[in-house]
């Protein structure tokens, strides 16, 4: 009986251990290169915030090793080609009380060995905001992860500045996941 439960933990350990969510990108790319990322709006800042979230996200995940475009096995452009920031909620009064900030973005991965297009794909995120001044204590839920104000931990700062953040973010996510279902 015990060399049965030893067998079904070795099992059990070793196919854990084989587990990865990069074995589904093509074998021979085991790095990325992240250049800045194009910014085709009046927005300023977009372009710095964006390349950074993304070179954030992939060296939080280790999935790829970031690194240079010469020594990069693919890479990894993208552009930003819209930011809207309109009304979002209103009072019965038609009263604006919440806008809406949405950054849309073109991303197109390469693989650089076999010179050709991955993924190339449009990706939008949005982030919420209101008027009061203090995300904190506005009633709204500004990162859409169903909490407000004291419930949630990160919401504080510049009502637009957080929904941008919320935006970069959200598209960051969209990004890397797609790449990694993707193949």
């Amino acid at each position: 009986m015990k060399l049965i439960i030893l067998v079904f933990q070795l099992i059990f350990i070793s196919s854990c251990s084989y587990y990865s969510l990069a074995g589904s990108i093509p074998p021979h790319i085991n790095s990325i290169a992240i250049p800045i990322v194009e910014n085709q709006t009046a927005e300023f800042g977009m372009s710095e915030s964006v390349t950074d979230n993304i070179l954030s996200k992939f060296n939080e995940e280790n999935i790829l090793r970031v690194t240079d475009e010469e020594s990069a096995t693919s890479i990894l452009t993208g552009t930003i080609t819209r930011v809207t920031d309109a009304p979002y909620t209103f009072t019965k009064q038609e009263a604006v009380t919440e806008y809406r900030f949405t950054v849309h973005m073109n991303i197109e991965w390469f693989d650089k060995k076999n010179e050709k297009v991955l993924l190339k794909k449009n990706f939008s995120g949005w982030g919420a905001y209101g008027l009061s001044g203090d995300i904190s204590s506005d009633g709204i839920d500004n990162d859409g992860d169903g909490l407000i104000d004291g419930e949630d931990d990160n919401e504080f700062g510049d009502p637009r500045e957080f929904a941008t953040s919320v935006a970069v973010n959200k598209i960051t996510e969209d990004v890397l996941n797609e790449i990694m279902t993707s193949w």
